[in-house]
């Protein structure tokens, strides 16, 4: 008999922690949309939180350095469809024209993106080249 009482509070208390995690894990998951997904659904996205990926259109870059504020149009090299972004805040070095980029923010269709975080992948200049080997370098001393 205490063995019942035993197993029924720990499988109690696993239900309890499964459904805390569960429900933390989904609160925070965001599905990253690219901007033919956001064009397409935009009367479904509208006042939700979401994340967009694509890369930043050439020459769409306009900053406020005194405000900390970039204006861009963040585009979709498949479909050639755009998505005019501001962000305010820290501007990542790796921001620049043509960079990959993930900007999250709630989505308003009639408006320009209002974004609260701007994540730039890093160049793809630190990647070898298809068929480039790396150098060898040689090590002295062994």
């Amino acid at each position: 008999m205490p063995h019942l009482k035993f197993l029924i509070v720990g499988g109690l208390i696993l239900g309890a922690v499964s459904y805390l995690m569960f429900s933390g894990i989904s609160g925070s998951m965001v599905y990253y949309y690219t901007v033919p997904e956001v064009m397409a659904q935009s009367g479904d996205l509208a006042g939700r939180g979401i994340r967009i990926s694509g890369h930043v259109s050439p020459g769409s870059i306009r900053r406020d350095a005194a405000q900390s504020q970039v204006e861009f149009v963040v585009l979709d090299q498949s479909s050639s469809q755009t998505l005019p972004v501001s962000y305010q805040g820290i501007i990542p070095d790796t921001f620049r024209d043509g960079a990959e980029v993930v900007v999250e923010g709630e989505y308003n269709p009639d408006e320009v993106f209002q974004a609260q975080v701007l994540l730039a992948k890093c160049p793809s200049k630190y990647e070898a080249r298809p068929g480039e080997h790396p150098p060898e370098i040689p090590i002295s001393g062994l």
